[in-house]
């Protein structure tokens, strides 16, 4: 029996690159054992060639595009040599020993950072969000804690002063309060007012015009049995939209304050009688507007005389208030 003496082709025992990689809050690349830090990049340029190729991921992006970004606009005379060599630099930090095989590739015209090797702390939060916004309650709360938790650092935290870096740290903001308010609308759903509440304080301290924030906070301190806060929660926000916008809060906001006003108008004390008057107020008002159906007025020719009752009661209220001060 002849031995086979051919030899076969050597394999190549090289295992592909894999980077795991954050982009929120301070720059951070695992690469197997090592971790490597803004500073190891290869400087400046480098460090920003990654991060807008970051940005894009999956997506190549052209020299010419870097070279705008990368120069805000006004290149140098050797802009393209240089963003080449700048590129080789961030190459071997990056993805030493792999040349052009790593996850940093070369595209027709620009460059690209390939998403099969590359695991992006801000593409695992846009999936989450996206995620949750398709899933119900339950499974969309759990989704949504984990990518907040993702958040606690603004994005791109390395760069100051590019004013790239500050655009996209605009949009990964409104993202992060579009999950902030999903959280609130998603625990009210769930029966969790506290934590509605805590999710749309947040949004409001960053947007304090932001109508569904207001809606989720007002029905989360409802919910709450909260009613009186809810109707200074309301008052504020209809003076906020007042003042800014030069409208009026939307009709889930004006039906929210109706039941806050009817429920706390069962009382036996002089913010009740207040309350009680304003709600015979307001529903006149909503059957003028057309806007949603009277709370309580009765059709006869009793109504003008409710009204003016009404109007002596807030009447004294303020005139006591007054004196008292």
């Amino acid at each position: 029996m002849l031995q086979s003496d051919v030899s076969m082709p050597a394999q190549s025992t090289s295992v592909p690159i894999h980077l795991s990689v954050n982009i929120i809050g301070s720059l951070r690349i695992v690469r197997g054992d090592t971790v490597l830090d803004a500073n190891a990049v290869g400087g400046p340029k480098p460090r920003q060639i990654l991060e807008i190729l970051l940005l894009h991921l999956g997506n190549p992006v052209s020299k010419d595009r870097l070279i705008e970004l990368l120069w805000n606009g006004r290149p140098p005379a050797e802009a393209l040599p240089t963003l080449e060599s700048y590129v080789s630099v961030l190459r071997r930090n990056l993805q030493p020993g792999s040349g052009k095989s790593g996850p940093l590739k070369t595209a027709t015209g620009g460059y690209v950072m390939d998403r099969a090797q590359v695991d992006l702390d801000l593409d695992r939060f846009d999936r989450l969000l996206r995620r949750a916004n398709q899933a119900e309650p339950a499974a969309a709360q759990e989704l949504l804690t984990e990518a907040l938790a993702m958040t606690t650092a603004p994005l791109l935290g390395d760069e100051l002063l590019p004013g790239w870096a500050e655009d996209e740290r605009q949009l990964h903001a409104t993202r992060v309060l579009e999950a902030k308010i999903l959280a609130a609308e998603t625990a009210a759903a769930l029966g969790k007012p506290d934590e509605s509440i805590r999710w749309a304080n947040q949004v409001l301290a960053a947007d304090p015009l932001n109508e569904r924030a207001w809606t989720a906070l007002i029905l989360g301190l409802e919910q709450a049995g909260r009613h009186a806060e809810g109707l200074q929660c309301y008052e504020r926000c209809r003076r906020a939209m007042d003042r800014e916008l030069g409208c009026a809060p939307g009709p889930g906001l004006k039906a929210a304050y109706a039941r806050l006003l009817q429920t706390t108008a069962g009382g036996e004390d002089d913010l009740t009688d207040v309350l009680s008057a304003l709600l015979v107020l307001h529903g006149q008002l909503s059957r003028t507007a057309g806007l949603i159906q009277p709370l309580s007025m009765p059709n006869t020719p009793g109504v003008g005389r409710s009204l003016r009752e009404a109007g002596n009661v807030i009447n004294s209220f303020l005139l006591r208030a007054m004196s008292a001060v």
